[in-house]
């Protein structure tokens, strides 16, 4: 059973509503957090047949005897973010965790290419990965300097930390890259408010949506697998667990850190 470390905090989770997303809101809410859940789309749960447990992800936090909120909003939308955070005032008083996660690489999938991928691609990846960090980051600052204290998590990738030798994954691997740096810059201009900031980049996890694109598939497995110290595949769960270690009291002396959960896929 998860000791509820979190009981009376109030935690913030971008790109909340499935997959890693949802993963990090249930293991938040067991560990007795009040869990604000953003996404563009709360029900995009939906989209790739992902199973909750309730009819709503809210209602699955609920079930841990703890409050939740749904708020639909942009991240790449700095007005958006600025109303978001405000109702997250106005009705919790508090930010105690922020979770950065929402990204992806969404766009420009025909042309992934460093050098030849459309600027559409370069741009609108940033936006979503890297702006929209910042501008979450930015706008709950204000209320973690006001309380002194809060732990921020923000989402890279191995993609950021690694490069293949033929290239590839330009504007993501650019755009996490930056979320990476971005920790670090942080944690070292907050710290001083008792502000921790570190950085999760998971590597090649199951989720609903990898396995909608042919993650799970034997070939694609096989050959992934062969590459992973651990010999398998991650599940969002992997990356849950660590997150409680970033947004505990076990992470109180770590900060400006990015931990590839990745099962050794990276080794440096």
């Amino acid at each position: 059973m998860v000791e509820r470390k979190l009981t009376g905090k109030v935690a913030l989770v971008t790109g909340g509503s499935r997959g890693l997303g949802r993963a990090y809101v249930l293991r938040l809410a067991s560990l007795g957090a009040h869990v604000v859940v953003n996404d563009i789309d709360l029900t995009a749960y939906k989209e790739f047949n992902e199973q909750i447990s309730a009819a709503s992800v809210m209602e699955e936090v609920e079930a841990y005897g703890v409050r939740s909120l749904g708020i639909e909003a942009d991240v790449t939308d700095k007005a958006a973010v600025e109303g978001m955070f405000q109702r997250v005032d106005e009705e919790f008083g508090r930010l105690d965790v922020l979770v950065c996660n929402a990204g992806g690489a969404l766009f420009g999938r025909d042309n992934p290419w460093a050098a030849t991928a459309s600027e559409e691609a370069y741009r609108k990846t940033i936006d979503l990965n890297l702006m929209g960090t910042i501008f979450c980051c930015q706008v709950a600052l204000p209320m973690m300097k006001r309380q002194r204290s809060g732990k921020i998590v923000t989402i890279g990738s191995q993609a950021g930390m690694k490069s293949g030798v033929k290239g590839g994954s330009g504007p993501y691997s650019v755009a996490k890259a930056g979320v990476i740096h971005y920790t670090r810059l942080l944690a070292g201009e907050v710290g001083a408010y008792n502000i921790n900031v570190n950085c999760m980049a998971p590597a090649w996890i199951l989720s609903s949506r990898a396995i909608a694109q042919g993650r799970a598939e034997e070939a694609t497995r096989k050959e992934l697998e062969a590459q992973i110290a651990l010999g398998r595949l991650g599940m969002p769960e992997d990356c849950a667990k660590v997150l409680e270690f970033l947004t505990t009291d076990l992470s109180d002396y770590v900060t400006g850190q990015c931990i590839s959960v990745c099962g050794g896929y990276i080794l440096f």
